[in-house]
């Protein structure tokens, strides 16, 4: 199985997702979406595979949302894009791409039903939260 996180290393929720990831056996493939982000038809394409719009995969904390207006209603999908383009820290984060399909893996939890094989055993994540071992 194909595992593919767009990632971020700073974020917490992104580490510990692809700590679960890793901690199933899989080895995923690893795109630092700020250094390599998607260009605009991919991001629309796993948008449309995540059955989201374009405004539920912004990030407002962090990055330059209010700065540039994009609470705005009237903003295109074309303006978001722009705005994604040039500052892609805008996407939220991490998004996760298997066979059985891709989500949005806020928490980082919600990437175990994408996965085939289960947590071998308990996780703790960063802040110290337990994700049960999935039992058969």
């Amino acid at each position: 199985m194909t595992v593919t996180i767009y990632h971020n290393p700073a974020c917490g929720t992104s580490r510990n997702t692809l700590a679960m990831i890793r901690a199933t056996g899989t080895e995923p493939v690893v795109i630092e979406y700020l250094k390599t982000p998607p260009s605009r038809e991919e991001l629309l394409d796993l948008v449309h595979r995540m059955g989201l719009t374009l405004r539920d995969v912004l990030r407002r904390k962090g990055t330059p949302y209010d700065a540039l207006g994009l609470d705005d209603p009237d903003l295109t999908d074309d303006a978001l894009l722009d705005a994604i383009e040039a500052h892609p820290i805008l996407i939220n984060r991490p998004i996760v791409v298997t066979p059985k399909g891709v989500r949005l893996c806020r928490p980082s939890e919600v990437v175990l039903d994408l996965l085939e094989a289960p947590l071998p055993q308990d996780f703790v994540k960063e802040d110290g939260e337990r994700v049960p071992a999935q039992r058969a």
